[in-house]
């Protein structure tokens, strides 16, 4: 009866996430649709499979529209699939790489690579925010160790947003020495999908692609750490190592995304959440789960974001901590009790 049983769950969860991504395949659609020129299903169609350069609705889909939507479902499975990673390492349910700090690292690293090093090629970006993000990771790690009880979620969470704010203090010292490079980067600083074009895309896809193939290679062995570092090494998982494989992909999908899209908050907080209150907690379906419906709610983010005060556009960072500042608000109160 129970192998029956769960092979039904099995069967229920893979329907519900087929379920899942066939309704981001449609969000997807609407997401190159819908602007500031609505375009019909035939027109759409017709520009993918059969693109004429010389058509102004092609362009639009081509140049436009169609790059914004494949870095919106990347940056949202990437964010989510990372937080959902460093939710289950660290059993702190809190855990966010932008609420530890990791975006900060990311972004500051770019800022100070292109302000001062002056680098400009786009294919380095990734590199450089990987090494910030890691740096961040690292200094919050070792005042973890350092403090009393730091390793506890809450001291966690203060010790990444105190390193968040002083990087965000530095960026902001950088922007007053050099007026003309905040005028460069102030939008993607707010996390922003627009401007994105497919060669930047292609640039990026590569290191956020190599970050999921890992998560869900590793997701098994996350599903026995979550349950704590003594269960884990009884059922014969390497801790350590398994720790520094999780570490670095996580900071690859970060970085990744904050190249693609600037620092976009609480998406890795919002998603697994969500996930979790279907699939329980076996990361072999929070990680497909969390990669799904971070795409899919990434892209309705900035459906609305490009909508809501249209002919004029919202980042869609602000929106992300619009819906995530209460979603985070709740999870401490729970915490706390």
């Amino acid at each position: 009866m129970t192998v029956l049983a769960e092979q039904a769950g099995v069967r229920s969860r893979t329907a519900a996430l087929s379920g899942a991504l066939a309704v981001t395949f449609l969000l997807f659609a609407l997401h190159v649709a819908v602007g500031s020129k609505t375009l019909s299903p035939a027109t759409l169609l017709e520009a993918i499979f059969s693109p004429d350069e010389k058509a102004f609705e092609h362009m639009i889909v081509w140049q436009l529209r169609l790059p914004r939507a494949l870095t919106a479902m990347s940056v949202g499975a990437a964010l989510s699939v990372a937080g959902a990673l460093m939710q289950g390492v660290t059993r702190n349910p809190l855990a966010d790489p932008g609420l530890l700090g990791l975006m900060a690292g990311a972004s500051f690293a770019v800022v100070m690579a292109s302000q001062f090093l002056g680098v400009t090629a786009y294919s380095a970006i990734p590199f450089i925010a990987v090494i910030g993000a890691l740096g961040a990771a690292l200094i919050v790690g070792l005042i973890a160790l350092w403090v009393p009880g730091g390793t506890s979620p809450l001291t966690l969470t203060l010790t990444g947003a105190v390193i968040s704010a002083f990087l965000g203090a530095l960026i902001a010292i950088a922007h007053l020495l050099d007026e003309e490079s905040f005028d460069s980067l102030r939008i993607w600083l707010s996390g922003s999908l627009s401007g994105r074009d497919l060669d930047i895309f292609a640039m990026t896809a590569p290191w956020i692609g190599a970050g999921l193939v890992a998560s869900v290679l590793l997701a098994r062995q996350v599903t026995a750490l979550a349950m704590g570092d003594d269960v884990a090494k009884g059922l014969g998982v390497r801790t350590g190592w398994l720790k520094l494989q999780l570490l670095l992909t996580v900071v690859v999908l970060t970085a990744g995304a904050v190249a693609l899209a600037g620092p976009l908050g609480f998406v890795g907080l919002v998603i697994p959440h969500a996930v979790r209150l279907f699939v329980g907690s076996d990361y072999r379906w929070i990680v497909p789960y969390s990669m799904v419906l971070g795409a899919a709610y990434l892209l309705v983010v900035d459906i609305i974001a490009r909508t809501a005060i249209a002919p004029r556009e919202i980042s869609t960072g602000i929106i992300t901590a619009m819906v995530g500042a209460p979603v985070f608000i709740q999870l401490v109160r729970m915490k706390a009790r």
